[in-house]
């Protein structure tokens, strides 16, 4: 199954990586960027998205690793 992995604040700090849709976390770090290394194996390996959310939980960035809806006009 194929869930689009976020990397998301924790309330009680650190960074939560979760997939789309679930309530709890998938797994919990203290640093961003463990969660974002974490996520992006996961998402590699389903073939989904990386979504990155700041403190604020606004979406940062966001990385695909499967099909893309929208790809680059030169890999068409």
């Amino acid at each position: 199954m194929r869930r689009n992995q976020h990397v998301v604040p924790a309330k009680s700090g650190g960074w939560n990586v979760k997939g789309a849709g679930s309530k709890r976390a998938t797994v919990h770090t203290e640093t961003k960027q463990e969660a974002i290394k974490i996520a992006r194996s996961i998402s590699q390996n389903q073939h989904s998205e990386l979504i990155v959310h700041g403190k604020n939980g606004q979406i940062q960035s966001r990385d695909s690793h499967g099909h893309d809806p929208f790809p680059p006009r030169d890999k068409n």
